[in-house]
């Protein structure tokens, strides 16, 4: 069956059809890009290693701090402050328009049998699919550029924070949401009251694992013009050059690692934030 003639028919239709639609999206994409990339590279880059490491201090710790300052001067030591910065802008965009979507898309397979039957195997195809395949559509929709790195690591780290909303959902007793509804809670406030806040946990598992996934396309995506530290290790290999593909690689684990680290940090702040809130109940008592 010529499966592949036939995906190449129906997107060279969609092309033909919607490419106004698609170069909106592109100039849209590129300015949101270019925004974000201008207001990080206005700061002095030591003021915003400062500022990076408090955030993390108030998420974390302060030995995770003190590894995220240390880490972020490393790179700017190399000489790869830029690099950095355009791979955290397209990170930072990718996963939150990937948990915008995403974690109403699992609440959407609760709510849906018909959603979850359809999305369960979308959602292997996402995942199993190798992350080059998404290249080709990209660049026929989008051409050459960050954009089409965007959309590429957008699709790949959607599946995450999808799959871990429906499991943590899923996952709360019937008991609880039955005791919320014979206390008079309408669906939105079983929801919003009692499912979310106790698959939390699960949420933020998905909000890691989308950041994870997003960083390891940094490289997969340079292929295609999307720059950063990506292409520093393309580059590398293409050259052979062992210096800077490793510089460029160090560079990414750095950033994963922080990132990794404050993600997987947040249920704990959250925790503790409980804890003093209770502790200033039981002074003013």
């Amino acid at each position: 069956m010529p499966i592949g003639r036939g995906v190449e028919i129906a997107l060279d239709f969609i092309i033909r059809t919607f490419m106004p639609f698609f170069d909106a999206i592109t100039m849209a994409f590129n300015g949101t890009i270019s925004a974000l990339e201008s207001a990080l590279l206005f700061l002095p880059p030591l003021a915003l290693i400062i500022i990076i490491a408090i955030v993390v201090w108030l998420v974390g710790t302060k030995w995770l701090s003190l590894g995220t300052f240390v880490g972020l001067l490393l790179i700017l030591d190399l000489g790869l402050w830029e690099e950095l910065v355009e791979t955290m802008a397209l990170v930072f965009i990718a996963v939150i328009i990937a948990l915008l979507l995403g974690i109403p898309w699992g609440i959407w397979m609760t709510r849906s049998n018909i959603v979850n039957k359809i999305t369960s195997p979308l959602l292997d195809f996402m995942q199993t699919m190798p992350p080059f395949v998404y290249l080709i559509p990209a660049v026929m929709l989008f051409g050459i550029g960050k954009v089409p790195g965007l959309v590429a690591t957008l699709i790949f780290s959607i599946p995450p924070p999808v799959r871990l909303t429906y499991l943590g959902i899923t996952q709360v007793s019937e008991d609880l949401k039955e005791a919320a509804r014979a206390f008079g809670a309408s669906e939105r406030q079983v929801l919003t009251k009692v499912e979310l806040p106790l698959s939390i946990p699960s949420l933020l598992a998905g909000v890691n694992q989308c950041i994870m996934l997003a960083i390891s396309m940094v490289v997969i995506s340079s292929m295609i013009g999307a720059g950063g530290l990506g292409e520093l290790v393309l580059m590398g290999v293409n050259r052979l050059d062992i210096a800077t593909g490793f510089e460029g690689g160090l560079a990414i684990v750095i950033l994963a690692m922080v990132f990794d680290r404050a993600s997987r940090s947040l249920g704990n702040y959250r925790e503790i934030r409980k804890k003093f809130k209770r502790k200033e109940k039981e002074a003013k008592n």
